[in-house]
Protein backbone atom coordinates (compact mmCIF):
# COMPACT_ATOMS: atom_id res chain seq x y z
CA UNK A 1 0.00 0.00 0.00
CA UNK A 2 1.34 3.57 -0.51
CA UNK A 3 2.41 5.23 1.95
CA UNK A 4 0.37 7.93 3.77
CA UNK A 5 2.80 10.53 3.75
CA UNK A 6 3.33 10.35 0.00
CA UNK A 7 0.04 9.82 -1.53
CA UNK A 8 -2.17 11.55 0.62
CA UNK A 9 -6.03 11.73 0.64
CA UNK A 10 -7.44 14.08 -2.42
CA UNK A 11 -11.15 15.20 -2.96
CA UNK A 12 -13.46 14.54 -6.03
CA UNK A 13 -13.19 16.91 -8.87
CA UNK A 14 -12.08 14.59 -11.75
CA UNK A 15 -13.43 11.14 -13.58
CA UNK A 16 -11.14 8.71 -12.82
CA UNK A 17 -11.98 7.02 -15.94
CA UNK A 18 -10.13 10.02 -17.69
CA UNK A 19 -7.08 8.13 -16.44
CA UNK A 20 -5.07 5.51 -18.21
CA UNK A 21 -5.38 2.00 -16.10
CA UNK A 22 -2.58 1.24 -16.86
CA UNK A 23 0.71 1.40 -14.01
CA UNK A 24 2.35 3.98 -15.80
CA UNK A 25 1.79 8.01 -15.39
CA UNK A 26 -0.75 9.08 -18.16
CA UNK A 27 1.06 11.77 -20.48
CA UNK A 28 -1.45 13.94 -20.78
CA UNK A 29 -3.42 15.12 -17.62
CA UNK A 30 -6.01 18.19 -16.65
CA UNK A 31 -4.30 21.30 -15.52
CA UNK A 32 -5.96 22.06 -12.06
CA UNK A 33 -5.38 25.72 -10.85
CA UNK A 34 -4.39 26.28 -7.41
CA UNK A 35 -5.58 29.88 -5.70
CA UNK A 36 -2.86 30.17 -3.83
CA UNK A 37 0.07 30.25 -5.96
CA UNK A 38 -2.35 32.15 -8.95
CA UNK A 39 -3.13 34.52 -5.88
CA UNK A 40 0.38 35.14 -5.23
CA UNK A 41 1.22 35.55 -9.04
CA UNK A 42 -1.67 38.51 -9.16
CA UNK A 43 0.93 40.30 -6.32
CA UNK A 44 3.73 39.54 -8.53
CA UNK A 45 2.42 41.05 -11.80
CA UNK A 46 1.71 43.94 -9.84
CA UNK A 47 5.68 43.57 -8.56
CA UNK A 48 7.10 43.25 -12.18
CA UNK A 49 4.93 46.72 -13.28
CA UNK A 50 6.95 48.75 -10.29
CA UNK A 51 10.37 46.94 -10.59
CA UNK A 52 10.41 48.58 -14.62
CA UNK A 53 8.90 52.13 -13.77
CA UNK A 54 11.65 52.18 -10.48
CA UNK A 55 14.48 51.19 -13.34
CA UNK A 56 13.47 53.97 -15.03
CA UNK A 57 12.97 56.28 -12.48
CA UNK A 58 17.11 55.44 -10.97
CA UNK A 59 17.95 55.93 -14.82
CA UNK A 60 18.06 59.70 -14.49
CA UNK A 61 20.78 60.89 -12.91
CA UNK A 62 18.64 62.69 -9.94
CA UNK A 63 16.45 59.88 -9.64
CA UNK A 64 13.23 61.45 -10.80
CA UNK A 65 11.25 62.20 -13.83
CA UNK A 66 8.33 64.17 -15.75
CA UNK A 67 5.34 61.53 -15.45
CA UNK A 68 5.08 62.75 -18.96
CA UNK A 69 8.38 61.36 -20.03
CA UNK A 70 8.07 58.11 -17.24
CA UNK A 71 4.32 57.20 -19.53
CA UNK A 72 6.71 57.55 -22.92
CA UNK A 73 8.91 55.43 -21.63
CA UNK A 74 6.96 52.90 -19.96
CA UNK A 75 4.64 52.37 -23.43
CA UNK A 76 8.24 51.78 -24.97
CA UNK A 77 9.96 49.26 -23.64
CA UNK A 78 7.33 48.05 -21.25
CA UNK A 79 4.09 47.70 -23.22
CA UNK A 80 2.53 49.90 -20.91
CA UNK A 81 -1.41 51.46 -22.05
CA UNK A 82 -1.31 55.34 -22.52
CA UNK A 83 -1.24 57.03 -19.46
CA UNK A 84 -1.41 53.78 -17.64
CA UNK A 85 2.08 54.26 -15.70
CA UNK A 86 0.67 57.50 -14.52
CA UNK A 87 -2.52 55.79 -13.07
CA UNK A 88 -0.36 53.11 -11.41
CA UNK A 89 1.71 55.77 -9.47
CA UNK A 90 -1.49 57.22 -8.18
CA UNK A 91 -2.70 53.91 -7.29
CA UNK A 92 0.80 52.93 -5.34
CA UNK A 93 1.66 56.53 -3.24
CA UNK A 94 3.45 54.08 -0.46
CA UNK A 95 6.34 53.52 -3.36
CA UNK A 96 6.02 56.62 -5.82
CA UNK A 97 6.07 60.21 -4.65
CA UNK A 98 4.51 62.62 -7.16
CA UNK A 99 5.10 66.29 -6.68
CA UNK A 100 4.88 69.44 -8.51
CA UNK A 101 8.77 70.70 -9.58
CA UNK A 102 9.06 73.89 -8.47
CA UNK A 103 10.18 75.11 -11.90
CA UNK A 104 8.53 73.74 -14.82
CA UNK A 105 5.28 73.78 -12.62
CA UNK A 106 5.07 70.15 -14.34
CA UNK A 107 4.07 66.63 -12.70
CA UNK A 108 7.83 64.69 -11.55
CA UNK A 109 8.02 61.14 -9.56
CA UNK A 110 10.79 59.56 -7.00
CA UNK A 111 10.88 56.81 -5.29
CA UNK A 112 9.64 57.38 -1.47
CA UNK A 113 11.99 56.97 1.17
CA UNK A 114 10.10 53.48 1.80
CA UNK A 115 10.60 52.02 -1.52
CA UNK A 116 14.80 53.21 -1.07
CA UNK A 117 14.54 51.76 2.19
CA UNK A 118 13.32 48.61 0.55
CA UNK A 119 15.74 48.75 -2.31
CA UNK A 120 18.59 49.10 0.37
CA UNK A 121 17.93 46.07 2.47
CA UNK A 122 17.29 44.03 -1.34
CA UNK A 123 20.92 45.38 -2.05
CA UNK A 124 22.52 44.12 1.26
CA UNK A 125 20.58 40.88 1.38
CA UNK A 126 22.33 40.46 -2.25
CA UNK A 127 25.55 41.18 -0.46
CA UNK A 128 25.44 39.18 2.45
CA UNK A 129 24.00 36.14 -0.24
CA UNK A 130 27.29 36.34 -2.50
CA UNK A 131 29.26 33.41 -0.55
CA UNK A 132 26.03 31.10 -1.20
CA UNK A 133 25.75 32.52 -4.50
CA UNK A 134 29.10 30.96 -5.53
CA UNK A 135 27.86 27.79 -4.71
CA UNK A 136 24.47 28.05 -5.81
CA UNK A 137 26.41 28.95 -9.21
CA UNK A 138 28.93 26.34 -9.10
CA UNK A 139 26.25 23.47 -8.64
CA UNK A 140 24.28 25.28 -11.13
CA UNK A 141 26.94 24.49 -13.66
CA UNK A 142 27.69 20.76 -12.62
CA UNK A 143 23.52 20.35 -13.67
CA UNK A 144 24.78 20.66 -17.31
CA UNK A 145 27.15 17.17 -16.95
CA UNK A 146 29.20 16.36 -18.75
CA UNK A 147 30.45 19.73 -20.46
CA UNK A 148 29.63 21.51 -17.24
CA UNK A 149 29.66 24.87 -19.03
CA UNK A 150 26.55 27.10 -19.99
CA UNK A 151 25.73 30.12 -22.36
CA UNK A 152 26.34 33.19 -20.20
CA UNK A 153 23.92 34.79 -21.74
CA UNK A 154 21.11 32.15 -19.86
CA UNK A 155 22.53 32.41 -17.04
CA UNK A 156 21.91 36.42 -17.14
CA UNK A 157 18.49 36.34 -18.35
CA UNK A 158 18.17 34.40 -14.84
CA UNK A 159 20.43 36.14 -12.44
CA UNK A 160 17.42 37.46 -10.63
CA UNK A 161 16.06 34.10 -9.81
CA UNK A 162 19.40 32.89 -8.89
CA UNK A 163 20.62 35.95 -6.85
CA UNK A 164 23.46 36.78 -8.92
CA UNK A 165 24.11 41.01 -8.72
CA UNK A 166 23.71 42.49 -12.06
CA UNK A 167 27.71 42.43 -12.85
CA UNK A 168 27.71 38.89 -11.27
CA UNK A 169 30.30 38.58 -14.59
CA UNK A 170 32.73 40.33 -12.98
CA UNK A 171 32.08 40.25 -9.32
CA UNK A 172 31.52 36.30 -9.43
CA UNK A 173 32.66 34.61 -12.26
CA UNK A 174 35.87 36.44 -12.52
CA UNK A 175 36.00 37.21 -9.03
CA UNK A 176 36.76 33.31 -8.74
CA UNK A 177 38.57 32.20 -11.09
CA UNK A 178 39.43 28.58 -8.90
CA UNK A 179 35.42 28.01 -9.91
CA UNK A 180 34.70 29.38 -12.87
CA UNK A 181 36.13 30.73 -16.15
CA UNK A 182 34.59 32.54 -19.37
CA UNK A 183 35.46 30.53 -22.99
CA UNK A 184 34.20 32.07 -25.99
CA UNK A 185 34.07 29.44 -29.18
CA UNK A 186 37.04 30.02 -31.90
CA UNK A 187 37.12 33.26 -34.02
CA UNK A 188 34.40 34.52 -32.01
CA UNK A 189 33.90 37.69 -30.08
CA UNK A 190 30.31 37.81 -29.65
CA UNK A 191 30.32 38.25 -25.74
CA UNK A 192 26.64 36.44 -26.57
CA UNK A 193 27.91 33.80 -27.42
CA UNK A 194 30.43 33.46 -24.08
CA UNK A 195 30.11 30.15 -21.76
CA UNK A 196 30.92 29.93 -18.52
CA UNK A 197 32.82 26.92 -17.43
CA UNK A 198 33.21 24.92 -13.99
CA UNK A 199 36.89 24.21 -13.21
CA UNK A 200 37.86 21.35 -11.62
CA UNK A 201 38.26 21.57 -8.23
CA UNK A 202 39.02 19.37 -5.34
CA UNK A 203 35.74 16.88 -4.88
CA UNK A 204 33.29 18.17 -2.35
CA UNK A 205 30.87 15.67 -1.13
CA UNK A 206 28.06 18.62 -0.18
CA UNK A 207 28.64 19.94 -4.00
CA UNK A 208 26.49 17.34 -5.71
CA UNK A 209 24.08 16.42 -2.76
CA UNK A 210 20.38 17.22 -4.12
CA UNK A 211 17.81 19.24 -2.36
CA UNK A 212 15.64 16.32 -2.04
CA UNK A 213 18.15 13.77 -0.87
CA UNK A 214 18.47 15.96 2.18
CA UNK A 215 14.99 16.22 2.83
CA UNK A 216 15.46 12.49 2.54
CA UNK A 217 17.49 12.10 5.05
CA UNK A 218 15.52 14.45 7.27
CA UNK A 219 12.74 12.19 7.10
CA UNK A 220 15.05 8.82 7.49
CA UNK A 221 16.31 10.40 10.88
CA UNK A 222 12.14 10.79 11.99
CA UNK A 223 10.91 8.08 10.69
CA UNK A 224 13.62 5.44 11.32
CA UNK A 225 13.18 2.04 9.61
CA UNK A 226 9.67 2.96 8.62
CA UNK A 227 11.39 5.30 5.74
CA UNK A 228 12.25 2.56 3.02
CA UNK A 229 10.04 3.43 0.57
CA UNK A 230 11.03 7.06 0.34
CA UNK A 231 14.84 5.90 -0.87
CA UNK A 232 13.56 7.11 -4.20
CA UNK A 233 10.55 9.24 -3.83
CA UNK A 234 9.99 13.07 -3.80
CA UNK A 235 7.14 15.25 -2.06
CA UNK A 236 3.87 14.99 -3.45
CA UNK A 237 1.37 17.62 -2.75
CA UNK A 238 -1.35 17.23 -5.43
CA UNK A 239 -3.66 20.77 -5.42
CA UNK A 240 -6.64 20.95 -4.03
CA UNK A 241 -9.64 19.84 -6.16
CA UNK A 242 -6.87 17.16 -8.27
CA UNK A 243 -8.74 13.57 -8.18
CA UNK A 244 -7.00 10.41 -8.82
CA UNK A 245 -7.83 6.89 -9.66
CA UNK A 246 -7.28 3.37 -8.36
CA UNK A 247 -4.82 2.89 -11.39
CA UNK A 248 -3.47 6.01 -11.22
CA UNK A 249 -2.71 5.93 -7.27
CA UNK A 250 -0.74 2.55 -7.85
CA UNK A 251 1.24 4.24 -10.94
CA UNK A 252 2.27 7.19 -8.90
CA UNK A 253 3.22 4.43 -5.80
CA UNK A 254 5.12 2.52 -8.62
CA UNK A 255 6.96 5.65 -9.69
CA UNK A 256 8.14 7.03 -6.19
CA UNK A 257 9.88 3.52 -6.09
CA UNK A 258 11.77 3.52 -9.50
CA UNK A 259 15.49 4.33 -9.22
CA UNK A 260 16.84 6.42 -11.35
CA UNK A 261 20.36 8.99 -11.71
CA UNK A 262 21.15 11.78 -9.63
CA UNK A 263 21.15 15.10 -11.84
CA UNK A 264 25.03 15.62 -10.87
CA UNK A 265 25.85 12.30 -11.97
CA UNK A 266 27.32 11.90 -15.65
CA UNK A 267 25.03 9.41 -17.56
CA UNK A 268 27.00 9.94 -20.94
CA UNK A 269 28.42 6.68 -20.67
CA UNK A 270 25.30 4.78 -20.43
CA UNK A 271 23.18 2.41 -22.36
CA UNK A 272 19.73 4.60 -22.64
CA UNK A 273 18.13 2.48 -25.08
CA UNK A 274 16.62 0.28 -22.76
CA UNK A 275 12.54 1.11 -21.24
CA UNK A 276 13.82 0.97 -17.81
CA UNK A 277 16.95 3.33 -18.58
CA UNK A 278 14.12 5.57 -19.88
CA UNK A 279 12.12 5.49 -17.57
CA UNK A 280 15.14 6.18 -15.02
CA UNK A 281 15.96 9.18 -17.73
CA UNK A 282 12.44 10.55 -16.90
CA UNK A 283 12.21 10.56 -13.15
CA UNK A 284 16.08 11.70 -13.42
CA UNK A 285 14.41 14.91 -15.80
CA UNK A 286 12.05 15.67 -12.62
CA UNK A 287 14.74 15.65 -9.98
CA UNK A 288 16.78 17.81 -12.23
CA UNK A 289 13.72 20.38 -12.71
CA UNK A 290 13.38 20.09 -8.66
CA UNK A 291 16.94 20.74 -8.00
CA UNK A 292 17.36 23.82 -10.66
CA UNK A 293 13.92 25.36 -8.57
CA UNK A 294 15.70 24.64 -5.05
CA UNK A 295 18.65 26.99 -6.16
CA UNK A 296 16.36 30.02 -6.83
CA UNK A 297 16.05 32.60 -4.36
CA UNK A 298 11.80 31.92 -4.37
CA UNK A 299 11.90 28.83 -5.43
CA UNK A 300 10.22 29.22 -8.72
CA UNK A 301 11.20 30.54 -12.03
CA UNK A 302 9.48 30.93 -15.55
CA UNK A 303 9.06 28.04 -17.70
CA UNK A 304 10.92 29.97 -20.56
CA UNK A 305 13.92 30.43 -18.18
CA UNK A 306 14.18 26.20 -17.72
CA UNK A 307 13.68 25.91 -21.34
CA UNK A 308 16.55 27.72 -21.91
CA UNK A 309 18.94 25.08 -20.18
CA UNK A 310 17.26 22.18 -21.94
CA UNK A 311 19.58 21.13 -23.90
CA UNK A 312 22.41 21.72 -21.63
CA UNK A 313 20.67 19.63 -18.98
CA UNK A 314 19.09 17.04 -20.85
CA UNK A 315 15.47 18.01 -20.19
CA UNK A 316 12.18 16.95 -22.35
CA UNK A 317 11.74 19.12 -25.20
CA UNK A 318 7.62 19.56 -24.54
CA UNK A 319 8.58 21.03 -21.06
CA UNK A 320 4.79 22.35 -20.25
CA UNK A 321 3.35 18.92 -21.17
CA UNK A 322 5.88 17.33 -19.00
CA UNK A 323 5.67 19.22 -15.73
CA UNK A 324 1.40 18.94 -15.66
CA UNK A 325 2.33 14.90 -15.53
CA UNK A 326 3.61 15.95 -12.40
CA UNK A 327 1.21 18.26 -11.08
CA UNK A 328 2.24 17.46 -7.46
CA UNK A 329 5.55 18.03 -7.42
CA UNK A 330 5.28 21.58 -9.47
CA UNK A 331 2.57 24.10 -10.06
CA UNK A 332 2.77 25.55 -13.64
CA UNK A 333 0.66 29.25 -13.15
CA UNK A 334 0.15 31.59 -16.32
CA UNK A 335 -1.43 34.49 -13.92
CA UNK A 336 0.21 37.58 -13.81
CA UNK A 337 1.46 38.02 -16.99
CA UNK A 338 -1.53 37.71 -19.48
CA UNK A 339 -0.55 33.99 -19.89
CA UNK A 340 2.32 35.22 -22.08
CA UNK A 341 5.14 33.09 -18.93
CA UNK A 342 4.59 30.13 -17.42
CA UNK A 343 5.49 30.74 -13.90
CA UNK A 344 6.95 27.01 -12.18
CA UNK A 345 6.63 26.88 -8.38
CA UNK A 346 8.22 23.85 -6.09
CA UNK A 347 4.98 23.17 -4.42
CA UNK A 348 6.88 21.54 -1.14
CA UNK A 349 8.58 24.88 -0.55
CA UNK A 350 5.48 26.43 -0.45
CA UNK A 351 2.77 26.66 2.19
CA UNK A 352 -0.88 29.10 1.16
CA UNK A 353 1.36 30.81 -1.09
CA UNK A 354 4.40 31.52 0.99
CA UNK A 355 7.55 30.00 0.91
CA UNK A 356 7.62 27.77 3.96
CA UNK A 357 11.42 28.71 4.51
CA UNK A 358 11.97 32.20 3.56
CA UNK A 359 15.79 33.56 3.55
CA UNK A 360 16.75 36.90 3.45
CA UNK A 361 16.58 37.71 0.10
CA UNK A 362 13.33 36.84 -0.33
CA UNK A 363 11.86 38.76 2.96
CA UNK A 364 13.76 42.05 1.37
CA UNK A 365 11.92 42.05 -2.02
CA UNK A 366 8.49 40.72 -0.82
CA UNK A 367 8.34 44.12 1.16
CA UNK A 368 8.26 45.68 -2.35
CA UNK A 369 4.89 44.10 -2.91
CA UNK A 370 3.73 44.75 0.54
CA UNK A 371 4.03 48.30 0.00
CA UNK A 372 2.41 47.65 -3.64
CA UNK A 373 -0.74 46.09 -1.43
CA UNK A 374 -1.07 48.83 1.24
CA UNK A 375 -4.35 50.93 0.59
CA UNK A 376 -3.44 54.68 -0.62
CA UNK A 377 -6.17 55.74 1.65
CA UNK A 378 -3.07 55.00 4.24
CA UNK A 379 -1.25 57.53 2.44
CA UNK A 380 -1.35 61.48 3.19
CA UNK A 381 -1.97 62.80 -0.31
CA UNK A 382 -1.69 66.08 1.08
CA UNK A 383 1.63 65.95 1.53
CA UNK A 384 2.47 63.06 -1.21
CA UNK A 385 1.27 64.96 -3.75
CA UNK A 386 2.85 68.30 -3.34
CA UNK A 387 6.31 69.35 -4.14
CA UNK A 388 9.87 68.51 -2.64
CA UNK A 389 9.07 70.55 0.38
CA UNK A 390 7.14 73.01 1.81
CA UNK A 391 9.74 75.00 3.77
CA UNK A 392 12.18 76.17 0.98
CA UNK A 393 8.78 78.11 -0.61
CA UNK A 394 7.42 75.96 -2.85
CA UNK A 395 3.85 75.53 -3.89
CA UNK A 396 1.51 73.65 -1.81
CA UNK A 397 0.53 71.25 -4.64
CA UNK A 398 -3.14 72.54 -4.96
CA UNK A 399 -2.44 72.63 -8.67
CA UNK A 400 -1.35 68.92 -9.05
CA UNK A 401 -3.81 67.98 -7.11
CA UNK A 402 -6.37 69.21 -9.47
CA UNK A 403 -4.63 68.08 -12.08
CA UNK A 404 -4.46 64.39 -11.19
CA UNK A 405 -7.59 64.02 -9.70
CA UNK A 406 -9.95 66.76 -11.48
CA UNK A 407 -11.11 68.78 -8.08
CA UNK A 408 -9.67 69.99 -5.02
CA UNK A 409 -12.47 68.48 -2.75
CA UNK A 410 -10.49 66.12 -1.03
CA UNK A 411 -11.28 66.72 3.00
CA UNK A 412 -7.44 67.32 4.45
CA UNK A 413 -8.26 66.31 8.06
CA UNK A 414 -9.45 62.64 6.17
CA UNK A 415 -6.40 61.82 4.61
CA UNK A 416 -4.44 62.77 7.93
CA UNK A 417 -6.16 59.85 9.79
CA UNK A 418 -3.65 56.52 9.90
CA UNK A 419 -0.49 58.60 7.47
CA UNK A 420 1.65 59.42 10.53
CA UNK A 421 4.20 57.35 8.27
CA UNK A 422 4.40 59.48 5.79
CA UNK A 423 3.65 62.45 7.42
CA UNK A 424 7.41 63.20 7.03
CA UNK A 425 7.49 62.72 3.27
CA UNK A 426 9.06 66.09 1.75
CA UNK A 427 11.39 66.48 4.53
CA UNK A 428 13.31 63.08 3.64
CA UNK A 429 13.22 63.88 0.23
CA UNK A 430 15.10 67.29 0.39
CA UNK A 431 18.82 66.46 -0.10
Amino acid sequence: MPSPAILRPLTTAMNARSFSQSTSIPKKLQRVRDHAFDDHMEIQKKVRRALKLQEFILSHPSHSLPVSRLDALARRHAAFAPHESGSFLLRHPHVFHVFEHPVQRVLWTRLTPRAISQLRSESSALVSALPSTVLRLRKLLLLSSPRRRLRLEHVRLSHRDLALPEDFELSVVLANPQFFRLVSPPGSDDPRLKYIESVPAPDDPDLTVCAIERARELEYRSRGGDAEDLRFSFTINFPPGFKIGKYYRIAVWKWQRLPYWSPYEDVSGYDLRSLEAQKRMEKRAVAMIHEFLSLTVEKKTTLERIAQFREAMGLPKKLKEFLLRHQGIFYVSTRGNQGKLHTVFLREAYRKGELIEPNELYLARRKLGELLLMSPKKANFDRMLTSMGRGDGFSSGGNARRELFGDDNGDAEEDDKGSESDSGVESEFVE
